[in-house]
C-alpha cells in the first residue's frame, strides 16, 4: 500500500457530520419507537433482590415501520437506498467514538449512584479498566429507557440496514447474484426472526449477568453491526459464483443451524416461564428441581451454541473458499461462545454444586455431541 493509498484510507476512516446525523436519527427514532408502539410487556428473570424488569418487546413493529419510513425517504427522493454503505468507514469511526463517550458517562454514572437494587447497585472492583470495560450497573436507565436492551436492538437493526444498503449497492451495479441474494436472505431472515422471538432476548445471559460498560456498548453498536457484514462488503467488491450444489450445502447448514438454535432457546425460555411445559411433547426431565435435561439441552449443555455457529458459517458460505476474510464471524463466535461456555460453567458450578455434577454427568456433551 502507497503512502496515498493509506491518506485516502485514513480518511475515509474519519468521522463526519453526516455519519452524526444518520447515527443520532436513527438512535433517535428507536427510542422514540420503543416508547410509543405497541408491544407485549415482558418480564425479566428474577433478580438477586427478588425484583423483575419488564421489558416492551416492539421490536419488529418498530423495524418494520423504519423500513416503511426508510422506503418512503427513497420513493420521495429524501435519501438514497445506499446511504448508510456510502458512509461506511465514516459511520464506523463516529460509532466507535459514540461507544466510548456512552462507555465513561456510564462509568462515572454509575459510581455515583447510591441506589441498592439490583439493577442500579453500583459494583465496583477498583479496577478502573476493569469497571469501564465491564461496567458497573446492570441495567442502567436513562429517560426510562432500558440501556442495555436498547444497545442490543440497535445492533441488530444495524446490521440488517448496513446489509441492505450493501444490496442495494449490488443491485443498482448489477452484481446481485446467487451468492449476494443467498448471504442478503439468510441475514434478513435470522435478524427478523430475533425481533419475532425478541422476548426470548430477556432470558439470555447478556441481560441477565453482564453489566453495561465498554465492552456490551462496543459490541452492541460497533461490532455487531460492523463486522458481521463482513461478509456483504467482501460480496460487494468481489465477484462469487457458487455452484448449485453449494448452494444446496449452504441451504442446509443454514435451515439445521436455525432449527437447533432457534429451537433450543425456545425450550429454554419456556422451560424457565412454565416447568411442566411439554418438552417435543413429553413432560420435562430435570436434574435437583431446577435443570432441564430433556429436548435439546439433553443433547448437549449448550447446544443453542452449535445452532449458532452453523448460522454463522451459513452466513460466510455464499463467500466461498477464496479468502478467510469473510469467515471472521464464524471463527470469533466459535472462540466468543467456548469462552462463554466455560465461564457459564464455572458459574453453574459454583451455583448449583452437586447437582452440576450429575447434570454434567447425564449430558457430558458440552456444545457439540461427541467432539466436545
Amino acid at each position: 500500500m502507497d503512502a496515498a493509498t493509506a491518506a485516502d484510507a485514513l480518511a475515509a476512516l474519519a468521522p463526519s457530520w453526516s455519519a452524526a446525523m444518520v447515527l443520532l436519527s436513527y438512535l433517535g427514532y428507536l427510542s422514540a419507537a420503543g416508547a410509543v408502539l405497541p408491544g407485549k410487556l415482558v418480564a425479566g428473570a428474577v433478580l438477586p433482590d427478588s425484583s423483575r424488569l419488564h421489558y416492551r418487546c416492539n421490536g419488529l413493529l418498530s423495524l418494520l415501520l423504519l423500513l416503511g419510513l426508510s422506503a418512503l425517504g427513497v420513493y420521495m427522493g429524501w435519501m438514497t437506498p445506499t446511504v448508510v454503505a456510502d458512509l461506511g468507514l465514516e459511520l464506523l469511526s463516529t460509532t466507535f467514538i459514540f461507544s466510548v463517550i456512552v462507555s465513561f458517562l456510564l462509568y462515572f454514572t454509575g459510581l455515583r449512584s447510591r441506589h441498592q437494587s439490583s439493577s442500579l447497585k453500583p459494583h465496583v472492583s477498583g479496577s478502573f479498566i476493569e469497571d469501564w470495560w465491564l461496567g458497573v450497573q446492570l441495567n442502567p436507565h436513562f429517560m426510562g429507557v432500558d440501556l442495555k436492551f436498547f444497545f442490543v436492538r440497535a445492533g441488530m437493526m444495524g446490521w440488517l440496514l448496513i446489509n441492505l444498503s450493501l444490496f442495494a449497492k449490488s443491485y443498482l451495479a448489477g452484481s446481485a447474484n446467487r451468492s449476494v441474494i443467498l448471504y442478503q436472505f439468510f441475514c434478513a431472515w435470522y435478524i427478523i426472526d430475533y425481533f419475532f422471538h425478541e422476548e426470548f432476548m430477556t432470558s439470555t445471559w447478556d441481560i441477565i449477568a453482564e453489566r453495561l460498560g465498554f465492552m456490551l456498548v462496543f459490541g452492541d453498536l460497533v461490532f455487531i453491526p460492523f463486522t458481521f457484514t463482513i461478509q456483504g462488503w467482501w460480496l460487494l467488491k468481489n465477484k462469487v459464483e457458487l455452484p448449485l450444489l453449494a448452494c444446496v450445502a449452504n441451504c442446509l447448514t443454514f435451515v439445521i443451524g436455525y432449527i437447533v438454535f432457534r429451537g433450543a432457546n425456545k425450550q429454554k425460555h419456556l422451560f424457565k416461564n412454565n416447568p411442566k411445559a411439554l418438552i417435543w411433547g413429553k413432560p420435562p426431565k430435570v436434574v435437583g428441581g431446577k435443570l432441564l435435561i430433556s429436548g435439546y439441552w439433553g443433547i448437549a449443555r449448550h447446544c443453542n451454541y452449535l445452532g449458532d455457529l452453523l448460522l454463522a458459517l451459513s452466513f460466510s458460505l455464499p463467500c466461498g473458499a477464496s479468502s478467510a476474510i469473510p469467515y471472521f464471524y464464524p471463527t470469533y463466535l466459535l472462540i466468543l461462545l467456548i469462552w462463554r461456555e466455560r465461564r457459564d460453567e464455572a458459574r453453574c458450578s459454583a451455583k448449583y454444586k452437586d447437582v452440576w455434577a450429575e447434570y454434567c454427568r447425564l449430558v457430558p456433551w458440552r456444545i457439540l455431541p461427541y467432539v466436545y
